[in-house]
């Protein structure tokens, strides 16, 4: 992998939260991942660092490269950073290539998808989402999380990724190639995914046997399959690896709120979240 360099803080101005003991505004940050230039979004608590921060990796998107789990990847970031701020967290949301920020830094996933289906079938699609997930889209998080480790005010030994969805899976797969993370926790992971590919399954157990930090792992019971979170529990216990899995009751009524927790249910996962991360990274 071609390590990312920090290029420039392009704007402070337009995403603040103007509430009162929130973090100010965001700033749209750019950084490299091969030769594309990616943007993010990133946050930083109110006071002075070095902070404790957290890498989040989006889903796969919804029906545009705008959109995930039903808003925009604006919205979706402004729901979970004053989260994260208020807890101490840096909160640093990239926008992998063909998505929000960056999309125009490549084909957006889910018309990749779609086109692969269209002329090959499922199976089809399904070998290409993995090829995806285990190529440029790991690539762009794992940019991401070096360009991270150099933000002025970020504390570079304490830094957990999270993940929802397919960015689940990535944030597993990121855990194991850089050992400098230290905790990880997922929302949903391969939920939607696990039955289908068995080489999706035999990737992300083996990832979870090299991994370093202990593993949060999330679904709600009506999620689209909890199989994911159970299996990866269950591996990890056989390995005598620190992990958790909290499958908590059914959110809405549907599948897709059930697997949407991350960003309609927060009082739901809050506690345990921040439990978790700060006995494994703020020590």
């Amino acid at each position: 992998m071609k390590m990312s360099a920090p290029l420039l803080l392009l704007s402070l101005a337009s995403l603040s939260f103007g509430q009162s003991g929130q973090p100010g505004p965001a700033e749209i940050v750019q950084f490299s991942s091969e030769q594309l230039h990616l943007k993010g979004y990133l946050w930083k608590p109110s006071g002075p660092g070095p902070f404790p921060a957290i890498l989040f990796s989006h889903g796969s998107g919804g029906p545009g490269p705008m959109q995930t789990s039903g808003m925009t990847m604006k919205e979706a970031a402004e729901t979970l950073a004053p989260v994260f701020a208020k807890h101490g967290y840096a909160f640093f949301y990239p926008c992998r290539r063909g998505h929000g920020l960056s999309a125009d830094q490549g084909k957006f996933i889910q018309e990749s998808l779609k086109d692969e289906e269209a002329a090959k079938g499922i199976e089809a699609r399904e070998r290409l989402q993995f090829a995806l997930l285990t190529g440029p889209q790991l690539e762009d998080t794992l940019a991401a999380l070096s360009f991270l480790k150099t933000v002025p005010g970020i504390d570079a030994r304490r830094i957990a990724v999270v993940g929802h969805s397919f960015g689940g899976q990535l944030t597993i797969l990121a855990a194991e190639r850089d050992k400098a993370v230290r905790a990880v926790v997922t929302f949903g992971a391969a939920s939607n995914s696990w039955a289908r590919s068995p080489e999706l399954r035999e990737r992300l157990l083996a990832a979870v046997k090299t991994a370093n930090g202990p593993i949060l792992l999330i679904h709600a019971a009506n999620d689209y399959d909890t199989t994911a979170g159970r299996d990866l529990a269950a591996e990890l216990e056989r390995r005598h690896k620190s992990f958790l899995l909290k499958i908590y009751p059914a959110v809405g009524k549907t599948p897709d709120e059930g697997h949407n927790l991350l960003y309609n249910s927060i009082p739901v996962w809050e506690g345990d979240v921040f439990k978790f991360l700060d006995d494994n990274v703020r020590r």
